[in-house]
């Protein structure tokens, strides 16, 4: 058995990918310091330049780190490691239909996979934490909370759905600096879509996301809302491609790249 490490933060990524391929499941939130996670969708060769495509037309969302080609397991974002098995916990679509959880896709992987690694917002807690602004759901040790939203993303091809975000409360004092620091970081979502009114998006209730764990709302706190990278597994559901394979939400990749690569002046 696995067993979770003291400080997630200090692990190297090539440690934190090891512990996820030999067992441990939990979410990825607060693990190695100062690098970027991704969001995985695997989809077939013949469904990828739809997917491409409405990545494209939706860069909040399904802003693109890199690409697997077909028959490809690694690559910089995550040298020497193997995409099948690196992620804690994945999930697998067939037509649309969520069929199983699980911490190893190697059975149900196809050589003809195209694996995309979609920025995370997880990349710009750590500027957050540094700045002193507080992240819920790392202080109470849960997933990030994601809401799909009544917006639709943009179709592209065979592939439409709605935007699906995620949630933090931040003080009210502090909102304004979290759109500054998080606006820096573009390929990793950047700035919030909406902040304030839930409803303005569609989402009825905080206390239910469809996606995570809620999260405690603090008085004088004020709930910001990023876009999410499950807005493609939200996608995959409503146009139900024969196979696709991604993360578990709040599972991510652990990837070789330095939050910094990620950042604009």
């Amino acid at each position: 058995m696995t067993h979770p490490p003291a400080d997630p933060g200090a692990l190297s990524p090539a440690e934190a990918r090891a512990l996820f391929r030999g067992g441990l499941v939990r979410p990825t939130s607060g693990f190695s310091r100062g690098f970027a996670q991704a969001n995985l969708l695997a989809v077939p060769e013949d469904c990828a330049f739809d997917f491409l495509l409405f990545a494209q037309r939706n860069p909040k969302s399904c802003p693109v780190l890199g690409v697997l080609e077909s028959g490809q397991l690694e690559s910089e974002l995550l040298a020497g490691g193997d995409i099948r098995t690196d992620v804690p916990l994945y999930r697998v679509y067939r037509d649309g239909a969520l069929t199983e959880e699980t911490p190893d896709v190697r059975p149900h992987w196809r050589e003809d996979l195209v694996a995309f690694l979609i920025g995370c917002s997880f990349t710009f807690e750590s500027a957050l934490v540094d700045n002193g602004i507080a992240v819920a759901h790392i202080e109470q040790g849960v997933n990030v909370p994601m809401y799909r939203t009544a917006l639709p993303a943009e179709r592209a091809g065979r592939f439409s759905g709605p935007l699906v975000v995620s949630m933090r409360p931040i003080a009210a004092d502090r909102v304004a600096d979290a759109v500054r620091i998080t606006s820096r970081y573009p390929a990793v979502h950047g700035a919030p879509v909406h902040i304030g009114d839930p409803a303005a998006l569609g989402i009825a209730d905080l206390m239910t996301p469809d996606f995570g764990t809620p999260v405690d709302v603090a008085p004088g706190t004020i709930p910001v809302f990023w876009a999410c990278g499950v807005t493609p597994q939200a996608a995959v559901m409503e146009s139900k491609p024969p196979l696709a394979i991604a993360h578990a939400p709040g599972h991510m990749l652990v990837t070789d790249a330095r939050d910094l690569e990620y950042q604009v002046p």
